[in-house]
């Protein structure tokens, strides 16, 4: 059984079909790239398996079940904007995440926070921007979960930035179980995926292992898109 799987999933906005039929099975132990342009489809589908957004038709499980209350205790999710409470400082975050979710490991993100360089008495909302990223990324990635959605996590930042957070997801996610980050900047993530999916119009364009992919065509991941999805 795959870890997240869709079966004719569809999703609508009114008239607007986001998401058209999609069938996909993703296993644990892989790192995962949706990719493709702005209005493809990613977001929904994160939503979806998130449980933020319910199919039109079709289905999506998580590790079996359909997504909901049990299926939100084994997801750890980074949404594509600030999330954490502003007015709580690195303190009262740790306690919350430790009150709400049975897998969170205070040890983890202790150890990460302190390479960091945070202080537990600064409030989130009085940290710059990219220090906000990677506290929230730290927290999402010190839950010991079977799946991690991961959202645009290094949309809008800093190359410096984008290093730190693709290194925190390389080694801190459990061997066991599944990630799957949606962006658009395909040459950034390439280096840590095993797998990407490819969202053209709400529709699955490629689905593949990245080195099969680039023996296949001789080409990276991003310049093989730019060549035959010129238009995005």
């Amino acid at each position: 059984m795959s870890m997240l799987e869709c079966r004719a999933l569809c999703k609508n906005y009114g008239s607007i079909q986001a998401l058209k039929n999609i069938d996909l099975a993703l296993d644990s132990g892989r790192i995962v790239g949706l990719v493709g342009p702005n209005g493809s489809g990613k977001t929904t589908l994160i939503k979806l398996a998130q449980h933020l957004l319910t199919p039109t038709s079709g289905l999506i499980t998580i590790d079996g079940m359909e997504p909901g209350s049990e299926t939100k205790a084994i997801v750890s999710y980074l949404p594509d904007r600030d999330f954490l409470p502003q007015w709580m400082n690195l303190e009262q975050l740790t306690g919350f995440y430790h009150d709400f979710f049975a897998d969170f490991n205070p040890a983890k993100s202790a150890d990460m926070l302190s390479a960091l360089g945070v202080t537990g008495a600064m409030p989130i909302g009085k940290m710059s921007k990219g220090t906000r990223e990677k506290v929230q990324l730290i927290f999402t990635m010190s839950r010991e979960a079977k799946v991690y959605l991961l959202d645009e996590p290094i949309a809008g930042v800093d190359p410096a930035t984008r290093d730190y957070i693709l290194r925190t997801i390389l080694s801190n996610y459990s061997e066991n179980a599944l990630v799957l980050i949606s962006t658009h900047l395909i040459t950034d993530v390439e280096p840590i995926l095993d797998e990407v999916v490819f969202l053209q119009n709400g529709t699955i364009a490629l689905h593949e292992n990245v080195d099969s992919l680039r023996e296949r065509t001789g080409k990276s991941v991003d310049g093989y898109f730019r060549e035959v999805y010129r238009c995005w």
